[in-house]
């Protein structure tokens, strides 16, 4: 249609997200025409709703107006990169405004690029498709950075960027927020009887097992050190996340990895401490993880090879 080609779209797992803010519906009509044969477009006319799609939705790339009614485009953009769930997510300004004056405020506010009105398609969807490149290849590099070699799953570093953010977006909605703290029981036995290579497949088997039956994309599994990891569960009550903590340690066993030194079972098992923080969020990300950590704690008081958490916990506090 416009001859600029999407074609870095076929190694991608979806469609890339585009959301377009701008209070007048012919300028949302026209780059809707432009990027909706590549891309799933979503569509704001005031800045409250576009901060709640950014949130609900989480798009690749934001194309901003400058001047609306309710909140100006740098406004939006302040709030945005204020917030750890969207401040990674690029902006190009888009404005019926071309002085030298405000293009630089728009680079300068944060954006990364800036299309003048009245709209190019052809400048539009060559913007668009440089952006999302450089955001692909990007969230590629950041992907490497956050995962844990041995294991494939990500390691603590990304775990805690991922727990801010969930916080963040939890205290927001007020929807429960849980976490699993996972141990592998008598690896340090394991390891000294089977040896290290023996053991570091132990690891990879245990992390397949798990992150095959967790429930949900946004479901995160990291390496949190040695024989430790930790899943965080966004939108997932107490219950919930203990019933997948008990289907987590069974699918372990089921893998009836023979484990010689173990006072569980002849198998490798797992222990497992569950907390969810519900309203009110007084408290901070840590107690979260400080209160899985007591539960795995009581799960290996009281014979490991089990998961425990606090049926009665109603808030975390920090």
């Amino acid at each position: 249609m416009t001859g600029v080609a999407f074609d870095f779209l076929a190694g991608l797992p979806r469609q890339p997200r585009l959301l377009v803010v701008d209070d007048q519906a012919i300028q949302i009509q026209v780059l809707y025409r432009a990027l909706s044969p590549d891309c799933q477009v979503l569509m704001a006319t005031s800045g409250e709703a576009a901060l709640r799609l950014c949130h609900e939705r989480l798009p690749d790339l934001v194309l901003l107006d400058v001047e609306m009614p309710d909140m100006d485009g740098f406004e939006l953009l302040r709030q945005l990169k204020a917030d750890p769930v969207t401040r990674e997510v690029p902006v190009i300004f888009v404005t019926g405004h071309t002085s030298d004056d405000v293009e630089s405020r728009c680079l300068e506010a944060g954006g990364v690029d800036y299309i003048s009105k009245p709209i190019n398609p052809r400048v539009v969807r060559s913007r668009v498709k440089t952006h999302l490149m450089l955001k692909f290849q990007s969230d590629l590099l950041r992907d490497m950075v956050f995962v844990d070699p041995l294991t494939n799953s990500y390691n603590r570093r990304y775990f805690d960027q991922r727990l801010a953010v969930e916080w963040a977006r939890a205290r927001r909605s007020g929807k429960p927020l849980s976490m699993l703290m996972i141990d592998v029981d008598h690896f340090k036995a394991y390891n000294d009887h089977y040896g290290h290579p023996a053991g570091d497949e132990a690891l990879r088997n245990v992390v397949r097992a798990i992150t095959r039956h967790l429930q949900r994309p946004g479901d995160t599994v990291a390496r949190y050190g040695g024989e430790e990891f930790a899943c965080l569960l966004p939108e997932t009550d107490h219950a919930a996340a203990l019933t997948l903590a008990e289907r987590l340690e069974q699918r372990v066993r089921e893998q009836a990895l023979p484990h010689a030194q173990s006072s569980v079972a002849p198998i490798i098992t797992i222990s497992v401490g569950v907390s969810t923080h519900r309203t009110p969020f007084d408290g901070n990300a840590q107690a979260l993880v400080d209160a899985a950590d007591g539960a795995l704690y009581e799960a290996k008081r009281e014979g490991r090879g089990r998961a425990r958490g606090d049926a009665e916990l109603a808030s975390v506090r920090g």
